[in-house]
């Protein structure tokens, strides 16, 4: 089953102070004060819904020579992009809260994207976000 609700309004900015014209990483993004309120209620469903839109959880891996023999190991490892470094702050604040060690990665200079790649962390993301649907 499924529901569409449509309303046109002016006031819409005011519920979503965020939502403007313009591409978004080219504007301010922040969370009010009653919307932070919620994110810190609700971290993981913060964490899902942006993981889930601008997220992939993928299996690195590395090869190195041991004794000789080149062994091939392989470790899961999260990802999350986005081009506003408002969005990256906000998801980045989020892990931080729940204890997931992060780093940023840059494609080229810029930052870019989020990497979640410690064992701990994954395994924190497993149970809390789980796979992209």
């Amino acid at each position: 089953m499924c529901t569409t609700l449509k309303h046109a309004s002016e006031h819409w900015p005011c519920l979503f102070p965020q939502h403007g014209p313009g591409k978004k990483h080219d504007r301010r993004i922040a969370l009010e004060p009653r919307q932070q309120q919620i994110v810190d209620s609700h971290p993981w469903e913060f964490i899902r819904g942006l993981f889930h839109s601008g997220g992939c959880r993928i299996t690195n891996w590395a090869a190195r020579m041991v004794r000789g023999e080149r062994k091939r190991y392989e470790h899961p490892r999260y990802f999350f992009t986005d081009k506003s470094d408002d969005i990256r702050k906000l998801f980045g604040d989020t892990l931080t809260a729940v204890g997931i060690e992060w780093t940023t990665l840059a494609r080229g200079s810029k930052p870019y994207n989020i990497s979640v790649a410690r064992r701990a962390s994954v395994a924190l993301m497993d149970a809390h976000v789980g796979p992209k649907y």
